[in-house]
């Protein structure tokens, strides 16, 4: 009985954990609509677009 109690204890808290977890990197990534996190993502698209243009230009 001390195992299925362990065990389902063990469940219980690794969710709780991962839940804790993803709530705290959803908030520090902007994943909540807002101007903050829609600002910072066409920011970091046009970040990306512009290098790989620049490693396109530098293989030729």
């Amino acid at each position: 009985m001390n195992q299925l109690f362990n065990m389902f204890t063990r469940l219980i808290a690794r969710r709780a954990m991962n839940w804790g977890i993803n709530k705290g990197m959803d908030t520090l990534s902007g994943k909540k609509p807002g101007q903050r996190g829609q600002r910072r993502d066409k920011q970091t698209r046009d970040l990306a677009r512009k290098m790989r243009t620049l490693s396109r230009l530098t293989r030729r």
